[in-house]
């Protein structure tokens, strides 16, 4: 028998070659699920931790454990297939820092770019709603924590606008970047150890 002649499945088959062209689905379903997974999780998590745990020491490892996987999968993979964007941090050999921010041109399935940029700016201006509730509700000890997902999808949103404004370009942002880790470090301690003593 001749493989033309051989049905291998009925009329919803996809020629080979043509899966980017598939309607209605997204090049990288998973990615996209992660993409989304981590950050709403982090979120999901923080909101309803008093519902079924009395320990913030818990609840702090794993949220902040939950916004490491999500910088380190928006950062490293989903921003690459999904949008095409990469950014990464390099030291030179005279110890100086120089950010690397790349664009692709390529095929990009509009679907998950709308899904991209939507969950890459509302985390952040979630963050920085909660950020303005602990901060009037007078809980300091959870500012820590909303300060570290404000900080962690921040950093992610100011890459990959950066990418897609600058792309291509090697900025050094050393003593900058050096100054605003200090800063924002100093301030969460000192909001921490301030609730520590009030408290």
């Amino acid at each position: 028998m001749d493989s033309a002649t051989v049905p291998l499945l009925d009329d919803d088959t996809v020629e080979f070659g043509d899966e980017d062209n598939v309607k209605g689905r997204f090049k990288h379903p998973y990615v996209t699920f992660f993409h989304l997974a981590f950050r709403g999780a982090a979120l999901v998590v923080y909101l309803l931790c008093g519902l079924f745990s009395n320990s913030f020491i818990a609840s702090f490892i794993f949220i902040v454990f939950l916004h490491s996987l999500d910088f380190w999968t928006v950062k490293n993979v989903t921003g690459r297939l999904m949008v095409g964007l990469r950014w990464w941090n390099y030291i030179d050999d005279n110890g100086e820092s120089h950010w690397v921010f790349e664009s692709r041109k390529g095929r990009v399935d509009p679907g998950e770019v709308r899904v991209f940029w939507i969950a890459l700016v509302a985390f952040p201006v979630l963050w920085a709603l909660l950020f303005i509730v602990a901060l009037f509700g007078f809980k300091f000890r959870w500012l820590l924590l909303v300060c570290i997902g404000l900080t962690l999808t921040g950093a992610n949103l100011y890459g990959y606008v950066k990418c897609k404004v600058g792309g291509n370009k090697d900025v050094t942002f050393s003593g900058l970047t050096n100054n605003f880790m200090k800063q924002q470090v100093l301030q969460n301690v000192g909001i921490f150890f301030s609730y520590k003593f009030l408290y």
